[in-house]
């Protein structure tokens, strides 16, 4: 049993070994076949590439041989490197963008913008500090409260004396020739202003002139006029060591001579010292006050304000042009013309008197007391003919 089964195992083994044996060479010869391919293939090729160059070259030594014994030499080829368009730094090394030179022109332009910045802020706070020496807003506030009907006109001196006051380098003085007729409030005016002036510099640096009190007689025109000149010559340097600006007040300059007035048409002049430079003049006077009330009439249906009305700024140009006739002196003055002044002004007028005197405001006492006053009629409006003048010699009667 044994030896049966000793016999049946070996042709078994035989056949196992048979199959592999068959598979070792069909795979023997499909290599040899595929290399007797690739010989010929590279054989081929190295004949039409010496064809193609045209002459014979060494042959390249390769360690596959073909049947007959040759050396097979295969074709080189070099393919053109591309130029890559970005710039390949080393691993190792640092990329630096190119070194770009700074211009000194931008830093230069820089640090002047921040000077002149720097000026121009410190001359803002000049102005500020100038104007805050004399006050102008609370004169505002004393024009509005104490002086009626004459809104544009307080305007326009406030916008002067602000533009003026507000720096102390100029090349010429400001004159306000303060224009209208009697009983407005030009005086009164005057009057607010060396008050307030007195309050916010000193006594020496505000003179107050009244023509018919200072100098009344013509033959004493020349003392006055010496004594004129003495006295604004020591002020003018007062305000200049103190590096304020005096201000001087005339009423009643239709009464001036005219040696005075050529005294005061050379101060105006720009063609003086540093210290007649700052200074400011104020002339009030009723010249003129012809034109200003044909003017008021002619204008009264309109509903602009005094001033504001179409054909103001011709009105200042007449009346320019009538004063320089009188004399030169108002070549150099800006006109400030002050209007009519109608019944509830007058009212107004009535009302602050009595109080001041101490008596009861009645409204039906003070309209019975305004009708009293003598009127200009232009449609439904009335001017008082001579605006407050006869409003305090009322009050006293009462």
């Amino acid at each position: 049993m044994e030896g049966e089964s000793q016999t049946d195992e070996a042709p078994a083994r035989m056949s196992s070994l048979t199959s592999k044996l068959q598979a070792m060479i069909r795979i023997r010869r499909k290599y040899q076949v595929f290399k007797a391919r690739r010989a010929e293939l590279a054989r081929e090729q190295s004949r039409t590439a010496m064809l193609h160059r045209g002459s014979t070259g060494p042959e390249i030594f390769t360690f596959e041989t073909t049947a007959a014994g040759t050396v097979a030499s295969p074709c080189v080829c070099r393919r053109k490197k591309k130029r890559k368009s970005r710039v390949m730094f080393p691993n190792s090394g640092r990329k630096y963008l190119p070194v770009q030179e700074r211009n000194r022109a931008k830093s230069c332009l820089f640090l002047l913008s921040i000077i002149v910045f720097l000026q121009i802020y410190n001359a803002i706070e000049n102005l500020d500090d100038h104007l805050q020496k004399y006050d102008l807003e609370g004169l505002e506030k004393t024009l509005k409260r104490e002086v009626f009907g004459q809104k544009a006109a307080m305007e326009n001196i406030i916008d002067l004396l602000t533009d003026y006051l507000s720096t102390y380098v100029h090349n010429k003085p400001l004159v306000l020739s303060l224009n209208g007729p009697i009983g407005v409030g030009k005086s009164h005016l005057g009057r607010i202003l060396a008050r307030h002036f007195r309050s916010v510099t000193r006594d020496q640096l505000v003179l107050q002139y009244f023509m018919l009190h200072h100098c009344p007689l013509e033959e004493k025109a020349t003392m006055c006029t010496q004594d004129l000149a003495s006295r604004i010559t020591e002020m003018v340097n007062r305000g200049e060591s103190e590096e304020r600006i005096p201000v001087f007040i005339f009423d009643e300059v239709e009464f001036m001579h005219k040696e005075i007035l050529d005294f005061l048409h050379s101060c105006f002049q720009a063609n003086q010292t540093n210290e007649f430079l700052n200074a400011v003049y104020v002339l009030i006077s009723n010249i003129g006050q012809g034109e200003i009330t044909k003017f008021v009439l002619q204008n009264s249906s309109s509903s602009a304000p005094f001033g504001r009305q179409r054909g103001s700024h011709e009105l200042v140009k007449q009346l320019k042009a009538s004063l320089s006739k009188y004399h030169p002196v108002w070549k150099e003055a800006d006109i400030v013309p002050f209007s009519l002044l109608e019944k509830a002004h007058i009212m107004d007028c009535f009302l602050d008197e009595m109080t001041q005197e101490g008596f009861y405001p009645d409204s039906s006492h003070i309209e019975h007391l305004a009708g009293e006053i003598s009127y200009y009629t232009a449609g439904d409006k009335k001017y008082s003919m001579n605006g407050c003048k006869q409003v305090v010699a009322k009050v006293n009667l009462l």
